[in-house]
């Protein structure tokens, strides 16, 4: 059994210790995100908390393993501005095969906007030109929506 030097002050130290943990298994073990259920409950330890909207991409290679989390937009507590180009640049340096996208809703509420649709479309178009595929976009709140599992993707 593996033990791990974590100091838990607050309940965001405690996610942020989760996430580390899960992210250091799916590097260790080889473990790949190939369904909505792992992502989701990485991407619920590193956003459910938040106060502000985070729009973040897991960088995946082409066996969907995890290269990278990164937290590319910041926002208010309803919107945050998410540049497709920035989107491309990031997943171009990792050299990722594939994504999955995520933001949060401060508010817990995790139905898509139509913003959030529209978004979507317009970055996997981005990717596709160079690619990249975009296997699913995952909002967190209370709980988590998949867009590929609700047929948007």
């Amino acid at each position: 059994m593996t033990t791990y030097p974590f100091t838990y002050r607050t309940k965001q130290d405690v996610l942020e210790a989760a996430a580390s943990i899960i992210k250091e298994h799916f590097r260790r073990e080889g473990g790949e995100y190939t369904s909505a259920t792992e992502a989701q409950r990485f991407l619920m330890t590193k956003l459910s908390c938040r106060d502000q909207e985070v729009f973040a991409i897991l960088l995946l290679d082409s066996q969907h393993r995890l290269i990278a989390y990164k937290e590319l937009f910041f926002g208010t507590i309803d919107s945050a501005s998410v540049y497709p180009r920035e989107i491309v640049k990031v997943a171009l340096a990792h050299n990722a095969a594939a994504v999955i996208l995520s933001h949060n809703h401060p508010s817990g509420i995790t139905l898509p906007s139509q913003a959030d649709i529209q978004i979507t479309e317009r970055i996997k178009k981005a990717l596709e030109l160079i690619d990249i595929r975009t296997l699913d976009h995952i909002i967190v709140g209370e709980d988590s929506y998949s867009l590929a599992g609700n047929g948007y993707l």
